[in-house]
């Protein structure tokens, strides 16, 4: 089944309650190709963000290019958008237990993580493989969709956790060794997944009940 992610956070600090994510909701479940949305509040800073799940990557480029911007300025904030492709990410994914490739929800996550790292290769030849046995390891990890730049070929995640510590000591602990083999810079992010539960599932999130 062909899909795209998309990742989205907004330069701002609000706290997540404060946002009009019943109004959004109603306008994201109209874009064309929209699968489901997880909403994400980032930890410390209160940005504000989504990982979403679409039908194609045509209509994810349609999302960020036509729709986010406009929502971004409803917010008057500066943006980051990245549109990931969902096709060639499967396996790997799977063997992580990725909700977004038919992963079984257990426990509901307390944190989600985001990373990419500066590189530019074709998916089948980073090595997800030889990472996956390590990464299914680390403590608290509940799922894990990789992830595909579309056009620029960067690898990275969309990580699922029991914890907030569990997830922060991944993102700060473990994952700049990961970097480190690779000889590459990296982004990571944290965001707290206690505020978004409603928002989400009124958007099909497949991390809430």
């Amino acid at each position: 089944m062909s899909k795209a992610f998309i990742y989205t956070e907004l330069q701002l600090s609000v706290p997540f309650a404060e946002t009009p994510w019943r109004a959004l909701n109603e306008k994201i479940l109209q874009q064309p190709g929209f699968r489901n949305k997880t909403w994400l509040a980032g930890l410390r800073n209160q940005s504000v963000g989504g990982f979403y799940e679409f039908d194609s990557v045509a209509n994810a480029k349609r999302f960020v290019t036509d729709y986010f911007p406009g929502e971004a300025r409803v917010f008057d904030a500066a943006q980051t958008t990245r549109v990931f492709d969902g096709s060639v990410v499967e396996e790997a994914s799977r063997y992580l237990n990725s909700l977004h490739f038919g992963g079984e929800l257990g426990a509901e996550p307390g944190a989600f993580v985001y990373t990419e790292v500066q590189i530019s290769a074709p998916f089948a030849q980073a090595p997800w493989a030889a990472m996956n046995p390590i990464l299914k390891a680390q403590p608290g990890l509940l799922h894990k969709t990789w992830l595909s730049g579309v056009h620029t070929q960067s690898v990275g995640g969309f990580y699922a956790f029991d914890t907030i510590e569990n997830a922060t000591r991944f993102a700060v602990d473990y994952f700049p060794t990961e970097a480190k083999q690779l000889d590459v810079a990296y982004t990571t992010r944290l965001f707290d997944a206690a505020p978004v539960k409603d928002a989400s599932r009124l958007l099909h999130s497949p991390f809430f009940r």
